[in-house]
């Protein structure tokens, strides 16, 4: 809970003082995304820092909605083994920094991926409407190089007594499924603030309302394609593995997620028929990869690297295959290179394709110069990972002042569980104090 709140808190900040300067300064409008917008490209905004100079406040408070959901990503995945102060050190830097020169680039009307330049990169530019490459897919390389430093936690790939590598690795189940359910829902319902919300900003266009309904309706097809098709991966390979028929509730949630995140990027572009297919796609993309993290030994804890970092890069794939050219020109004034799929037949044209997979070699290039140093710095100093008495424990009973007094004792026993491990981590490090002062 308390990442959570450093997550709104910490990114209200980086982003007010730094973030939303690097990534809009200097713009003084709404991005429209209409072609033509601007005439000179940049690598980062240096106007309004500290909310200073002609600032949009609504479009400044929409875009900070954005630059918090990117740091939650990498929150789970590092889940029961960072420390605290690292975790608000690197959120800090992420919002107030990393994250808004990936949001010049695409979404400014001066960045120089952006589609609203009068001369876009490669003549078409990066479509990423709401954000499954400036948001998920950052956030998902983020976490990856922070997975990769951390390691993974105690007991999951390897023996916590010998140090040998398991046959097996150990399953570390959620505390609760109905509250990983409930947030899903959560997660799904907000998800319709941000796709069609984003057509809100297409002040000046008179498909504005058109749009907002196509964001709607691929929104929860591409959410149900990768519900269904992650369930029935799922299915199969339990079946493979035991010969039973199973049904796995995470990864149809997961998988819905995941389909989510690939319609982000082209769900103002996307026929719906098409945006079934990217939902279908990215739900059996879910379960393999995270299986692929499992056999690399990389610990994700909720799996969000393959629900951003694998849904994140389908859906801005998915744009550069799918993307109507009547949508393109209602959403961006401009439809003369369209989906690989539309052009396949007569004239093959890449040029959008081209243009999406430079947007997914930029942000993995930007996060891997940026955030993989800072997180080896924070390794390097000792500030990264929590003690192995503390991870062991528990970080709510380590850190948590309020650990004792949270739970009512006498309602069940989970709680006398947790105070239990509360009173052997006092006893463990009085012991340890102890010893110091011999």
């Amino acid at each position: 809970m308390l990442k959570n709140l450093l997550d709104a808190a910490g990114a209200a900040l980086a982003y007010f003082c730094f973030g939303y300067g690097f990534a809009f300064g200097g713009d003084h409008s709404r991005s429209t995304l209409r072609e033509g917008a601007s005439t000179t490209a940049t690598f980062m905004g240096l106007d309004n820092f500290f909310g200073t100079g002609d600032m949009d406040l609504a479009f400044f408070f929409f875009q900070y909605t954005f630059s918090a959901a990117t740091v939650t990503i990498v929150a789970g995945t590092l889940a029961e083994r960072c420390q605290m102060m690292a975790y608000l050190c690197y959120s800090l830097f992420l919002t107030g920094f990393v994250y808004p020169i990936v949001a010049h680039a695409i979404w400014s009307t001066h960045g120089f991926l952006s589609a609203t330049l009068s001369e876009p990169f490669l003549g078409v530019g990066v479509i990423d409407f709401s954000g499954s490459g400036a948001v998920h897919f950052t956030g998902a390389t983020t976490a990856l190089y922070a997975a990769l430093i951390l390691g993974s936690r105690r007991g999951r790939f390897y023996d916590v007594t010998t140090g040998e590598e398991l046959e097996k690795p150990k399953p570390f189940p959620g505390h609760s499924v109905s509250l990983q359910m409930l947030g899903g829902f959560i997660l799904w319902f907000g998800w319709y603030g941000f796709n069609p919300g984003t057509a809100l900003l297409l002040d000046d266009n008179p498909y504005q309302a058109q749009i907002g309904a196509l964001c709607a309706v691929n929104t929860f097809l591409a959410s149900g394609g990768g519900c269904v098709s992650s369930l029935i991966v799922s299915i199969i390979a339990h079946y493979r593995e035991t010969g039973d028929v199973a049904f796995d509730l995470m990864a149809a949630m997961n998988g819905s997620l995941t389909g989510l995140v690939s319609i982000t990027a082209g769900c103002a572009t996307l026929e719906p028929w098409a945006a079934l297919v990217t939902g279908l796609v990215a739900g059996s993309l879910y379960p393999l990869g995270s299986h692929l993290l499992v056999r690399c030994k990389i610990d994700d804890a909720v799996d969000a690297i393959p629900v951003h970092g694998f849904g994140g890069s389908w859906g801005l794939l998915s744009v550069g295959l799918l993307a109507s050219p009547e949508r393109l020109r209602q959403a961006y004034g401009h439809g003369d290179h369209p989906g690989l799929f539309y052009s396949f037949a007569s004239s093959p044209d890449a040029r959008l394709l081209a243009c999406q997979i430079c947007g997914i070699l930029f942000i993995f290039g930007w996060t891997l110069v940026t955030m993989l140093p800072f997180f080896i710095w924070l390794n390097f100093m000792g500030w990264f990972r929590t003690g192995s008495i503390q991870e062991l424990v528990g970080l709510d009973v380590t850190y948590n002042l309020n650990a004792d007094e949270e739970q009512d004792l006498d309602a069940d026993d989970e709680g006398q569980r947790y105070h239990d491990a509360y009173e052997r981590y006092r006893q463990v490090m009085r012991q340890e104090h102890a010893k110091e002062a011999d």
